[in-house]
């Protein structure tokens, strides 16, 4: 990976300040250069730049990765940047690295990290048009300074003094840092993706200053100042404001989310970029002059993802809520699938991805996003096959939970289904398969997953009171996905042309014994689960029985985590369609829509993260960017627009186009850049008709109104 190039530090202990890595050269007289690539990856995150021009647009440099195992190493073109004379600079903060994650918790881990010393290793190579080349390698030959960023970690932010002037540089020490867990650049770069203008800079009821957004945004805050050498800018982050209008971030627990700059003289443009923050509004604690709008964009800071899937509606709710979506996976994709931008976590929940991914990979294109994280779960897997609750595993002493674990098994196959490459299983099929032994081997009760530790139903409504994980047995829930999971390991290794006879033996033991020890369906979650995984012996009679339910619920849902990902699939697959219309339309609390009418501009983690009076949740456990519930997406893709794959074809070689339309929306456009060609699915409700228009860019077998029509790639209407 390197060939010359040694892994340096300060050798000294600079505390909070993140120190600038330098080395000057020459470019020989009289020998054009042909090209110059720099590669670099470091303990911490990294910022270079070569003669004062930032190297590349990855930023947050080089991502988070289970590091003992694995850190990824990148390459740039830094052709254009050359001088005769050359600085290149490096500036290393802590990142996920070295900061103190998770913020609520101590543990030995926890402290093994916190403690952790950033480093760098570079190396750049100037080809010359003669054959002959110049390698810049970092070494004893590298010198340090102190540079202005005073302190910079992840949750607390950035500290910056633009007045401040370097020292005499310092000698580099050499430092033993890996080289047998570098590897290339495999995930997605993070970018700056997206600006957002401020919206208005008002005084809150208490006297605060504030700068509003209008929208949720994970990454920083670029402003403009005129001011004088000294003055300061402070900046507080927040989601929400409080029912008196006031400004609000309790929720977001021991993380300051603080910015702090100090001015030089005259006019300045200034954001961070070592840490980054989710917010919609920001508290000016201090600010030089008069604050106006124009001053302060928001930078939306995510995995460079391509966006593939297109949703649009005659609602005004659902088209904000489709919004929300879109901006919650933009917000928690940052190079790990997280749960929340903002708070002191911001961790790669397993259970979250796994509820969303197939959402996800219809919404953008994150075929090489999880394939780089789900390599991180294996090397972060326990000895005995076991996985995390959390990927990279920053929380190694919690015990594995279904549904979360799960996401081994479920994350690979979805997108194997959606891009059609068996590759993903390929690469994965062995942690696959030992998740599912790990459950074998935890139980308690053979062919059932027993004894376990879980997060249930998380944060279902039938909860008792006090508890967090709703009313459906944790028993159940946990042999249920014991099931789902040995069923597409099964999948998956019929693909790969595996044997997998003792997995179908382990599938049917696990069947029987399931239907013999919960023989009875409590909550809304069993029901769904047991018709959704194919475990109940009458689907059709469960789903009727789920039905009922929910309408003896005063037609709400009582589902959590667990359960609401599936739920209008199981109502719309079994007859209940107009039901699961009614659901997604539901505005009061609790519903899709509630958080819109209290002006969510993302996917809350509570259905009524705000109350209906005004008052929060909670402040312990309260995000107002948390994906899991936009789930719901992958139902209008695949039921109510009627997109989806035959799953003997995957990567939607041949698909399936069943719409599922509803008078109270009007009309539904979709549109799904898939890796086999664009499919369209369009309806429109025409007085007592519909009028359906889909195009196709591959075979598909479309069905209105029952009946089923196979026709080649082109563009069909059909009325009704």
């Amino acid at each position: 990976m390197f060939k010359q190039a040694k892994w340096i530090n300060t050798g000294l202990p600079t505390g909070d300040v993140v120190p600038e890595y330098r080395r000057r050269w020459q470019l020989p007289e009289g020998r054009p250069v042909r090209a110059a690539t720099l590669r670099v990856t470091a303990l911490g995150v990294y910022e270079a730049a070569l003669n004062g021009q930032r190297v590349g647009e990855f930023v947050l440099a080089p991502g988070w990765t289970s590091y003992d195992t694995r850190l990824q190493v990148q390459e740039y073109d830094v052709t254009g940047l050359l001088s005769d004379e050359n600085l290149l600079t490096c500036r290393v903060g802590k990142g996920w690295y070295a900061s103190p994650m998770p913020g609520w918790k101590d543990s030995p881990d926890k402290q093994r990290r916190r403690v952790r010393q950033t480093a760098l290793i570079a190396e750049l190579t100037v080809s010359f048009e003669d054959g002959g080349a110049v390698v810049i390698p970092t070494d004893e030959r590298w010198n340090w300074v102190e540079s202005p960023v005073r302190f910079s970690e992840i949750y607390d932010g950035e500290v910056y003094d633009a007045s401040f002037a370097a020292g005499e540089p310092k000698p580099c020490a050499l430092f033993d840092g890996p080289m047998d867990c570098l590897i290339p650049q495999e995930g997605e770069e993070i970018r700056e993706m997206e600006r957002v203008a401020a919206k208005s800079v008002f005084s809150t009821p208490a006297g605060d200053l504030l700068v509003d957004f209008g929208q949720e945004v994970t990454g920083w805050v670029e402003f403009t100042v005129d001011a004088h050498a000294g003055d300061e800018v402070r900046i507080l982050h927040g989601e929400v404001l409080d029912r008196d209008g006031n400004f609000y971030n309790e929720n977001y627990r021991s993380a300051k989310a603080e910015l702090r700059y100090t001015c030089r003289e005259g006019l300045q443009i200034w954001h961070p970029g070592l840490t980054f923050f989710g917010f919609r509004y920001i508290k000016l604690d201090a600010f030089p002059g008069e604050a106006r709008p124009e001053q302060f964009t928001a930078v939306a800071v995510y995995s460079n993802l391509r966006r593939t899937g297109e949703v649009h509606t005659g609602h005004a709710g659902i088209n904000q809520l489709i919004s929300n979506i879109f901006w919650g996976q933009k917000g928690n994709f940052l190079d790990v699938p997280t749960d929340c931008p903002q708070r002191d976590e911001r961790l790669g929940w397993t259970g979250d991805a796994q509820v969303f991914v197939r959402a996800a990979s219809l919404n953008y294109d994150v075929e090489r996003f999880f394939a780089k994280w789900l390599r991180d779960m294996t090397a972060d897997r326990f000895p005995s096959g076991g996985v995390g609750s959390v990927i990279p595993n920053y929380l190694p002493e919690d015990k594995c939970s279904a549904a979360w674990g799960d996401a081994a098994t479920i994350c690979p196959w979805t997108i194997y289904q959606t891009y059609g490459d068996p590759g993903i299983l390929r690469a994965q099929f062995e942690t696959m398969a030992g998740w599912v032994d790990y459950i074998t081997s935890a139980t308690t009760t053979p062919n059932l997953w027993t004894g376990g530790t879980h997060f249930a139903d998380w944060l279902g409504l039938d909860a008792p009171s006090g508890s967090y994980k709703g009313s459906s047995r944790e028993d159940f829930i946990a042999s249920a996905f014991y099931f789902y999971s040995t069923t597409l390991v099964i999948k998956a290794g019929r693909v790969l042309g595996e044997d997998v006879s003792r997995f179908e033996a382990l599938r049917e033991a696990i069947a029987r014994a399931f239907r013999e020890t919960f023989a009875d369906y409590r909550t809304q979650t069993e029901h769904i689960l047991a018709i959704h995984f194919g475990l109940a012996e009458d689907i059709q009679a469960t789903a009727d029985a789920l039905a009922a339910l929910i309408e003896r619920d005063g037609v709400q849902m009582k589902t959590g985590f667990v359960g609401t990902p599936y739920l209008l699939h199981a109502l719309s697959d079994h007859g209940h369609a107009d039901l699961a219309w009614t659901l997604l339309l539901r505005e009061q609390y609790p519903s899709w829509l509630y958080p819109i009418s209290r002006g969510a501009t993302t996917i809350w983690e509570h259905w009524d993260g705000i109350m209906e009076d005004g008052g929060f949740w909670s402040a312990d456990m309260n995000s107002f960017n948390h994906y899991a519930y936009g789930s719901v997406i992958d139902w209008i893709y695949e039921k109510a627009a009627g997109i989806r794959h035959d799953e003997a074809h995957p990567g939607f070689s041949r698909a399936i186009i069943a719409p599922n339309p509803d008078p109270r929306l009007g009309w539904l456009d979709v549109s799904l850049e898939t890796r086999s060609g664009r499919i369209s699915s369009k309806w429109v409700f025409q007085g007592d008709s519909v009028r359906y228009d889909i195009e196709t860019a591959v075979p598909a077998q479309i069905v209105i109104d029952g009946r089923q029509y196979d026709v080649a790639p082109g563009v069909y209407t059909f009325w009704r």
